[in-house]
């Protein structure tokens, strides 16, 4: 093993104290409640970063840092910290035994309000860990996450947690794995017991059984022994499958079960990570991280089989202006200095934190970068290390390294930081759309001037937060991805930036479309005695294919209107489907085409053409049948059997849809599909109907057209009378 990691020297400065073989950049994703935070605090004390693990229901987690995760229980914000393990010879067969390693490790939030953490955490990381509680199994927000890791191309392992949980089942996650993530899932590790029985797993790669101690409360005293006689046939039917399930996509062992000779321990566990580097394989793991029992294979699993920086592709980035021309970045501390600005953060005590992701070269303090979005540079003045709320001043970062900078300005996330000689802009991540707002109005006049810094620093550092000030009415509206999403932004208004702040109720947005095609004309035209003014547009619009966007084209021929008019018209068409037409709401999937017009020799001018561009939309659009779209959400809900009765009436009252019922260990789980506008107060019903026994868990899914008997109440809500259409 020594001389492939020797092979890959040349790649790594001798200045760096882990070379990135030896460095690991994971994730730990999942639903929420799944044990992530729990997980990475008995990960962090078992390689020695922490001397006493806190637990999430105490608040003294090193990852949950904030006040607002420590009250609640969960995690908001995405928590970046460093660690380092060396594997034993504790009698487990290991690739990398003796080796130190570095694991930088984000534990990301499972609520999907705060989706945008997990987001940009996955487009710079190597590696997940995806948890799964062994009695839910699959459930909603995992499917996110997964998906979210897929975008992104990023290997993953699982873990199947809280197996020491009454109805905690392996093998049910397992082929919920399999069938509802389309994941080539296979176990290297199973359960000793289950239950109040979890003794320890066996790793069916090794075949050896790690036992730990009953008496132990902190699970560091555990046994290596032969597989008990027992379990002998389990372990040897679920390594004939990882086998069987490895040789279909890996020919060296599909060569040696051919000629039938036999598979040593190095060369499966080689197998298996391929395999789960390529995105080929997902091995399963599993254990309690609560009752401190299979954490330690875990944190072995991660060095053996996910990636190193060296081990994935290159990062793939476009040359300003022309985008057929892609870049490789290779991971080479000797290279080009490129690196991806994946967060911000505002730190109380030094200020802006930027939060970034080095693929190539090294940065040092006093180094100078350039954005080529800004196309401006600055010169480093701090750089650091992340432990969760702690920093650490350093020198310099390598390739493979994520740090943070401190003081430089104008900077964004998604923003590429590189060498002025090496312009190149990496493929930002993307955030999904807000889909709830509120009004809020500072109480005082000294709370609006620290209301409106107090926003824009939080906007700064949430991409799916947004403020912006309603022209019809002067009220201020935040938006976001839900209720607890905006209840966080006005608790940490109130706690970090001292602004007391009143709220109205939440409002949806909602969307617009159009049904037909349709033709507008439009002109504006005034004579003032002087010269006066002269625009003249015509346009044609139809629906877009759902989820296209906004399509405007130029179609003008033979000059009917000058080319220097044409983008004031086109603005104008921007600007009022940005007010749609019904009710104030932005319009989507939309396609316009600016056909004809005229113009004065004289009076004509931009801001002429601009308001044609906005009577020809709008004239068009009260032809073409527009519809009103709102958010709808999948909406799962876990209850014990006894009252799937009254949660489905009540879902059906609030227009659900119905998808599916399924029975799972003594509980139904009812899907379906509401309407976010029905969705307000849920969590109170839901407790009230079931004596506190249901759970649910919802995520943005689509937009729907708002039936008629409901488009007359927004339409009130909003003071706009309904169109004639």
């Amino acid at each position: 093993m020594e001389a492939a990691v020797d092979s890959k020297k040349s790649v790594n400065s001798p200045g760096r104290s882990y070379s990135m073989e030896r460095t690991r950049n994971i994730g730990i994703a999942a639903h929420i409640d799944a044990g992530k935070t729990t997980t990475t605090e008995r990960i962090l004390f078992y390689t020695g970063l922490i001397h006493k693990m806190g637990d999430v229901d105490d608040g003294n987690t090193v990852t949950d840092w904030m006040e607002q995760e420590r009250e609640r229980g969960i995690t908001i914000t995405s928590a970046a910290t460093t660690c380092y393990w060396t594997q034993k010879d504790d009698g487990v067969e290991k690739l990398f035994t003796g080796i130190a390693h570095r694991i930088n490790i984000i534990d990301t939030p499972g609520h999907v309000d705060f989706t945008a953490e997990v987001e940009r955490s996955m487009r710079v990381l190597d590696g997940a860990v995806a948890v799964f509680c062994g009695v839910a199994g699959v459930q909603p927000q995992s499917e996110t996450v997964w998906r979210q890791a897929t975008k992104y191309n990023v290997p993953r392992i699982a873990f199947v947690n809280k197996m020491d949980r009454i109805g905690a089942n392996f093998e049910n996650a397992v082929a919920e794995m399999r069938k509802k993530l389309g994941a080539y899932a296979y176990p290297v590790v199973i359960p000793i017991g289950k239950e109040d029985f979890l003794k320890g797993v066996i790793d069916i790669v090794s075949e050896k059984a790690i036992i730990y101690d009953d008496g132990d409360t902190i699970g560091l005293n555990y046994h290596v022994t032969d597989v008990p006689e027992e379990h002998k046939e389990r372990v040897a039917a679920a390594r004939a499958e990882l086998i069987d399930a490895i040789s279909n996509k890996d020919d060296l062992i599909a060569e040696l079960v051919i000629e039938n000779k036999p598979i040593s321990v190095a060369v499966l566990k080689n197998a298996i990570r391929r395999l789960t580097c390529k995105i080929e394989l997902v091995p399963v793991l599993c254990g309690s991280a609560f009752k401190k029992k299979g954490v330690q294979p875990l944190v072995d699993a991660v060095i053996d089989y996910l990636p190193s920086p060296l081990d994935i592709p290159p990062a793939v980035g476009l040359e300003p202006g022309n985008e057929t021309n892609k870049i490789e970045v290779p991971s080479d501390d000797n290279g080009k200095f490129c690196s991806l600005a994946f967060k911000l953060w505002t730190d109380p005590f030094v200020g802006k934190l930027i939060f970034f992701r080095v693929y190539s070269g090294q940065l040092k303090k006093g180094d100078t970068i350039y954005n080529p979005r800004t196309r401006k540079r600055e010169r480093v003045s701090r750089v650091m290390m992340i432990q969760a709320d702690k920093r650490i001043d350093v020198e310099t970062t390598f390739a493979g390294d994520i740090a943070a900078l401190v003081g430089l300005r104008n900077i964004t996330t998604g923003d590429t930081l590189c060498d002025e000689n090496f312009d190149i802009i990496l493929e930002p991540p993307t955030f999904p759309e807000p889909v709830i707002s509120m009004a809020v109005e500072p109480k005082t006049k000294q709370d609006r001037e620290k209301m409106g810094e107090g926003l824009q620093r939080l906007a700064e550092e949430d991409p799916t937060f947004r403020c912006f000030t309603n022209e019809e009415t002067g009220q201020l509206i935040i938006a976001g991805m839900g209720e607890l999403h905006l209840e966080i932004i006005r608790d940490r208004l109130f706690r970090e930036f001292k602004v007391e702040a009143n709220s109205g109720a939440p409002q949806i947005a909602y969307r617009e479309t159009i049904t037909k095609a349709a033709e507008g004309e439009g002109k504006f035209i005034r004579q003032s005695g002087g010269r006066g003014q002269y625009g003249h547009a015509l346009v044609t619009i139809q629906p877009n294919e759902r989820g296209k966007g906004i399509e405007v084209e130029n179609k003008i021929v033979g000059g009917a209107i000058p080319k220097e008019y044409i983008p004031a018209v086109i603005d104008g068409v921007e600007e009022a489907i940005k007010g749609g037409v019904m009710a104030g709401y932005q319009m989507v999937d939309v396609k316009v085409q600016v056909v004809d017009g005229s113009f004065h020799e004289v009076d004509s001018n931009e801001l002429a053409f601009k308001m044609a561009g906005i009577f020809a939309f709008k004239d068009a659009c009260k032809k073409a049948f527009p519809i009103l779209l709102e958010p709808i959400m999948k909406v799962e809900v876990t209850t014990p059997d006894e009252y799937q009765g009254d949660l489905l009436g009540d879902l059906n009252r609030r227009r659900g849809r119905i998808i599916s019922i399924e029975n799972k260990n003594n509980s139904t789980i009812l899907f379906s599909e509401v309407p976010l506008a029905e969705m307000f107060g849920y969590a109170t019903a839901i407790r009230s109907l079931s004596k506190g026994r249901a759970a649910y868990s919802m995520e943005p899914f689509s937009f729907e057209q708002v039936p008629a008997s409901i488009v007359a109440t927004i339409m009130d809500t909003v003071k706009v009378k309904p169109s004639r259409t």
